[in-house]
């Protein structure tokens, strides 16, 4: 394999999850292994996670996240700061940890952004790591306002705006398209 490339979908659109996702399909439908770690998401009935058993050891998918986190963390209560950053703690070992295996062609870090707007991570560590995993590892991260410092790294960024969502106008999430 070449060079494992870095690549972000950011933005405040609709979309991210989905591209990382059909670019997981393309990369399995090559006979390559992807795993997908989710850091804030906590369902475990959305369609990534049901697929998973129907396709054997080309992808694994692990649930790491407590829920969306839309406000500050400190203004949650304490017990749900431990709980968030406690998480994202087990999250970043388990990414460490399948990062440093080099089983996966394909690792996408869904929503791990988030981290570091909520200083959860610290951008430095996550560098430093990415740029120590093995060479043929593509690594994907998902989630809105990626860092400064991932862009400038990244091999490719696309930045996802919205436009306009059926949310708004009152319909609700329907199952195969948000989840």
């Amino acid at each position: 394999m070449k060079k494992g490339l870095f690549i972000i979908y950011t933005g405040n659109g609709k979309g991210k999850t989905t591209a990382a996702l059909g670019l997981a399909l393309r990369a399995m439908g090559h006979g390559l292994k992807v795993c997908m770690i989710q850091f804030i998401k906590a369902r475990k009935n959305c369609g990534e996670h049901k697929i998973k058993n129907r396709l054997g050891d080309l992808y694994t998918y692990h649930v790491m996240g407590k829920g969306f986190i839309f406000k500050d963390i400190n203004e949650l209560s304490k017990k749900e700061q431990e709980e968030n950053i406690q998480a994202a703690r087990d999250a970043w070992t388990l990414t460490k940890k399948i990062m440093s295996e080099n089983i996966y062609t394909h690792i996408i870090l869904d929503e791990i952004t988030y981290l570091f707007s909520l200083n959860l991570l610290k951008e430095e560590e996550f560098l430093t790591v990415l740029q120590n995993r093995p060479a043929g590892v593509h690594i994907i991260v998902t989630g809105r306002n990626a860092p400064g410092s991932f862009i400038n790294k990244a091999d490719i960024v696309t930045e996802m705006h919205g436009m306009k969502h059926s949310y708004n106008e009152g319909i609700k999430a329907q199952k195969g398209i948000e989840w």
